[in-house]
């Protein structure tokens, strides 16, 4: 899993639909809720690849940062629409990482 979260994303990724759902996990012997972000991007030739999966506290915007920064590290590039609820976290991330979206 290590490997394909951290492998480079290649070619244009024109549309990125990015959400978040919480579950149930066990921290220090705790049950605590997280929440998980998934990033389903589509390519020019229309291909649906998973991109990202993230794992934080909560989606704070931060945290969203975080998580789309981490994707243009390892080369998300040419977004041009981005799919999400309006969640205030998201859009103020998209606007400092995506640019262009």
């Amino acid at each position: 899993m290590k490997a394909f979260l951290a492998r480079t994303i290649e070619g244009d990724w024109l549309y990125l639909w990015i959400d978040a759902a919480y579950v149930k996990v066990r921290q220090n012997g705790r049950i605590v809720s997280v929440a998980v972000i998934i990033a389903l991007g589509v390519n020019s030739d229309g291909r649906r690849e998973v991109l990202g999966i993230d794992i934080g506290p909560s989606e704070a915007e931060t945290f969203w940062t975080a998580s789309l920064r981490k994707l243009a590290r390892r080369g998300l590039h040419g977004v041009k629409l981005v799919i999400s609820d309006a969640h205030e976290g998201i859009k103020a991330a998209v606007s400092k990482v995506l640019n262009t979206a």
